[in-house]
């Protein structure tokens, strides 16, 4: 069982990281978050991270208006903190080169689509939902994934699906995902720990599988 170093980067709610901390708070997942970064000062994630003493930091335009300077300011956090996964929880901002090269394979990301349907660039939030009602899929969901320098390219790692009904406005879709999400990304990092995911340079032997 790897006992891992997280570092949760978001940028909204952060409700995805509460259920990190719910789970490691039950014990289901055995690993430690590090830090939680955002890139807007405003996002709700931070205060969570305050509430439970986990460190944080606002990396943005605000505080470091030059991007090569803000990039160097993230990635130097990350190498302080000893990180050993990068987990992406809507984390609206394009990871540098840099980082995702010397992070390879332990970066993940949870995205609220099956990938590689409704993903890409400009697929984010309300619009990935607003996608699957307009293309008229009958099953959406998340999928969890590595991060490599395409925008939701990386190799699958899990995805879990819901029925899209008739109905469903784009709203409603979202709640129905964001459940999933939950489920999705403790499941995820369950599978690292244990070494059912194998992370780093093994990253590459993962097989993607939908869970119930």
């Amino acid at each position: 069982m790897q006992r891992l170093r997280l570092a949760v980067l978001v940028s909204g709610d952060g409700s995805n990281l509460q259920a990190i901390i719910d789970a490691i708070s039950t014990h289901t997942i055995q690993s430690e978050i590090a830090c939680v970064i955002s890139n807007r000062k405003a996002a709700f994630a931070l205060d969570r991270a305050r509430k439970f003493s986990i460190e944080d930091y606002y990396i943005g335009i605000g505080n470091y208006p030059d991007e090569k300077e803000r990039n160097e300011v993230l990635y130097d956090t990350l190498i302080r903190e000893n990180v050993d996964l990068i987990v992406l929880a809507g984390y609206l901002a394009i990871l540098p080169e840099k980082l995702i090269q010397a992070y390879k394979g332990r970066i993940i990301n949870i995205h609220p689509s099956l990938l590689p349907k409704h993903g890409g660039h400009g697929f984010y939030g309300i619009k990935v939902h607003e996608s699957v009602i307009h293309s008229g899929d009958k099953l959406s969901g998340a999928t969890t994934h590595f991060v490599e320098l395409g925008i939701d390219t990386g190799q699958i790692i899990y995805q879990k699906t819901v029925k899209v009904a008739p109905d469903d406005t784009p709203e409603d879709l979202a709640k129905k995902v964001l459940k999933v999400e939950h489920q999705l990304m403790v499941a995820t990092l369950v599978a690292i720990e244990s070494g059912i995911v194998k992370i780093g340079s093994e990253a590459d032997q993962n097989m993607p599988q939908i869970i119930d």
